[in-house]
């Protein structure tokens, strides 16, 4: 054990964490393969589902359809007259990009997993980079791992735009951790415009300006970092805000964008009324008990319970205390935007992956057990997750 060890620690990193993704995408890409031979006539797949179908299902769909035709100038209504699900509740860097390498290699539904497997792999790099120095090589590359193979590991590979996502996330929390603030320039309006959360990024530049400032006899802050720290959290303040307005000017309808994404929730609640900041969560949960058979009032006061917790692990649990201020700001940045814009339903758990950061805390353990004990806990995950999202697939709590 120990001279397989001296050897991996030879190995270069790119080429280890190169392993590392290969190796992941291959359990992946088993799990897809028997998911589609395990689709039925009741799946949304049906009994012909191949790799390829699963890969650009769902939501991929609609980057496709926005890759081919573009955003409507007009809102489809549905039989309601209500702004009916559309187009515009999604980014466009991801399927601009995969489009222009789908011209040059096959065909959209051919670049559009490519630049997700690309994307993934640069992520894991970057989440590394951003890890190693707070827990070392080891620890960090286990991080990778459970990064990689974990239960959300087919975003790597579907033609969604989360993996590219992350590489903009982990690129921006690396120029905060090392104080790069030039970087950010260009990460954050391709983070804006790739998929919601700039926003939570806005928010954590804020709360890590304070904390520098309450630290600068200790941690000297230059005016060049301060000028740094609040323009771009005002340049993610604003790109966040600039899609809503862009929806706006293209369809004449200033509420265009929150009309468009109320349309999903509507499919859960019906009419529901309009936004309300932190409704959402409240109503979901409520929901969720109602379903499960038990008491509606549970819903709201377990949903206190898991954010109470959440804000005490950042705050007090060591391991993720180890991996720095910038990732824990941004967890809790991210859990509170959260709960404050969205319904959680089934696509919950993907909306969790930019917390993916926090992987470091688990690995942190010595114990060879332990992770591997995390990694096929990840692994299983992972199988479950795309069994019923995608062999199965067929009703409301099944879509991820």
């Amino acid at each position: 054990m120990r001279r397989l060890r001296r050897i991996a620690m030879r190995i270069p990193t790119a080429a280890a964490i190169a392993l590392i993704y290969l190796a992941s995408r291959a359990l992946t890409t088993g799990c897809l393969v028997v998911a589609a031979a395990l689709s039925g006539p009741q799946s949304r797949f049906g009994a012909g589902a191949t790799l390829g179908s699963l890969t650009m299902g769902w939501d991929a769909q609609w980057y496709w359809l926005i890759a081919y035709s573009g955003y409507p100038a007009q809102l489809p209504l549905d039989a309601t007259g209500r702004v009916a699900e559309n187009a515009w509740a999604f980014m466009p860097v991801y399927p601009w990009i995969s489009d222009a390498l789908g011209r040059l290699v096959g065909g959209y539904p051919v670049a559009a997993p490519v630049v997700s497997i690309v994307a993934g792999y640069l992520a894991c790099l970057a989440l590394n980079a951003l890890l190693r120095g707070r827990i070392g090589r080891v620890a960090a590359l286990w991080a990778v791992v459970f990064f990689a193979a974990g239960p959300m590991g087919a975003l790597f590979q579907l033609g969604y735009a989360e993996a590219l996502f992350l590489l903009w996330l982990m690129l921006g929390l690396l120029a905060v951790e090392r104080r790069r603030w030039g970087w950010l320039y260009p990460v954050i309006p391709l983070m804006a415009f790739t998929r919601p959360g700039v926003l939570a990024f806005s928010l954590l530049l804020a709360l890590y300006g304070i904390w520098r400032w309450m630290r600068r006899r200790h941690d000297p802050l230059p005016a060049r970092e301060i000028v740094h720290i609040i323009v771009n959290g005002l340049l993610a303040a604003v790109c966040g805000l600039a899609w809503p307005v862009i929806t706006a000017l293209v369809t004449g309808r200033t509420d265009a964008y929150l009309q468009t994404e109320l349309a999903w929730r509507r499919s859960w609640l019906g009419d529901h009324g309009g936004f309300v900041p932190f409704d959402g969560s409240v109503r979901a949960a409520a929901m969720w008990f109602e379903l499960w058979g038990l008491p509606v009032w549970l819903g709201p006061v377990a949903l206190v319970a898991v954010v109470v917790g959440a804000a005490l692990m950042l705050v007090v649990d060591r391991r993720v205390r180890r991996l720095g201020v910038p990732i824990r700001l941004w967890a809790a940045s991210y859990l509170l935007y959260l709960v404050a814009v969205f319904f959680p339903q089934s696509s919950t758990f993907r909306l969790l992956v930019p917390l993916s950061p926090l992987w470091g805390a688990a690995a942190v353990a010595r114990s060879l057990w332990w992770r591997l004990t995390v990694l096929l806990l990840g692994a299983g995950a992972q199988w479950w997750w795309i069994y019923n999202m995608y062999a199965l697939g067929n009703t409301f709590a099944q879509v991820p």
